[in-house]
């Protein structure tokens, strides 16, 4: 029996979750909210975490009814992700654990997306469209490894998502994806977008210029316009976020079929926070469905970042045999899901 906590602070939410063997105690966060247009700063981001994460503790050992003496193991973020942020979750998680005399795991951020996915949704050996603001990778596992058979090349799916929202003076609450996906319902009109698709990675900082001239033309390089040349059509807003939404998640749906034909698998598993977007649900169920395969999904609680995942991932590396010495206890932005052994997995 393992009883876990775990912090995650990787980016603008800061989350604290307790979990027991897979049955989940708590799981509470906040999340830092910026003014329509703007984005979040690490310096800024991580004196929102300081002020929210020791309420946060508390909330969760309440709400899981325990002591820190009923804790197991501490975990937390190592990494990827925006280094202040992620400096607050292990400075707190490096005193918790001396305070307490808990023993302390470091967790990769991308392997608490995966392995909380696989908790809830019970997918045994899933291709896995890793999808959020830092991230954008298709990933099997393989001989004890998380392999990544295909990623952008630029910019992340959610942070292009994100970036044009602030563009168009979305609101950041609770989220511009979420704001991006509402607004995308009320769209009539596709507009074509460039399709970008390398083999097995993806591209959108082309696509998010694009649309940008579209939704601002002032930024539009100046081009000799021809004396017969149609005046541009007017798009709106709604217009904008349809066709971006289906462009992107239309690539994203293709190179993850690719993998599940390599593979010869027949699950997908959306992890992530871009992952609750019902449009790349549905998209993405209409592929499986074709393909005779099964799709599995999560919904916010689970798939926007959250401490419970990393509880989870920690109790898993715990039950394994892994040990952090103290030394070792430091956070990293650069953190690649394939470089984490996968001592927990049999298979």
């Amino acid at each position: 029996m393992v009883c876990a906590l775990g912090i995650e602070g990787s980016a603008n939410k800061i989350g604290v979750g307790i979990i027991k063997d897979g049955q989940v105690l708590a799981n509470v966060r906040k999340t830092y909210i910026t003014p329509p247009g703007e984005g979040f700063l690490p310096k800024e981001t991580a004196k929102h975490h300081r002020e929210q994460i020791l309420s946060l503790i508390k909330s969760a050992l309440k709400e899981a009814n325990l002591n820190n003496s009923d804790l197991d193991v501490i975990c937390y973020t190592k990494g990827p992700g925006m280094a202040p942020p992620l400096l607050v979750g292990a400075i707190v998680a490096r005193t918790l654990s001396l305070l307490w005399s808990k023993p302390l795991i470091g967790v990769n951020h991308c392997i608490g997306h995966i392995e909380m996915g696989r908790l809830i949704t019970g997918a045994h050996n899933p291709i896995v469209l890793y999808v959020s603001g830092g991230n954008t990778q298709v990933i099997a596992y393989s001989n004890k490894r998380y392999r990544i058979f295909g990623e952008t090349i630029d910019i992340a799916v959610g942070n292009c998502l994100d970036r044009f929202a602030r563009i168009i003076k979305l609101s950041n609450d609770p989220s511009p994806g979420y704001n991006i996906e509402q607004l995308a319902k009320k769209g009539k009109q596709f507009i074509k977008l460039p399709y970008v698709v390398k083999g097995m990675d993806v591209s959108f900082s082309g696509i998010l210029s694009h649309i940008e001239e579209i939704a601002d033309p002032s930024k539009k390089r100046s081009k000799r316009k021809k004396p017969d040349e149609p005046e541009a059509p007017e798009y709106t807003k709604a217009d904008m976020c349809y066709s971006l939404q289906e462009t992107i998640f239309a690539m994203l749906v293709e190179i993850t079929e690719r993998a599940m034909a390599h593979c010869d698998s027949n699950e997908v598993l959306i992890v992530g926070g871009v992952g609750c977007n019902e449009r790349l649900q549905e998209m993405m169920a209409v592929m499986c469905e074709e393909r005779n395969g099964k799709l599995f999904a999560i919904d916010e609680r689970y798939c926007i970042d959250n401490g419970l995942m990393i509880a989870h991932a920690g109790a898993e590396m715990f039950r394994s045999g892994a040990h952090m010495n103290f030394s070792d206890s430091f956070v990293t932005q650069r953190y690649r899901t394939d470089e984490v052994l996968v001592t927990w997995r049999s298979d």
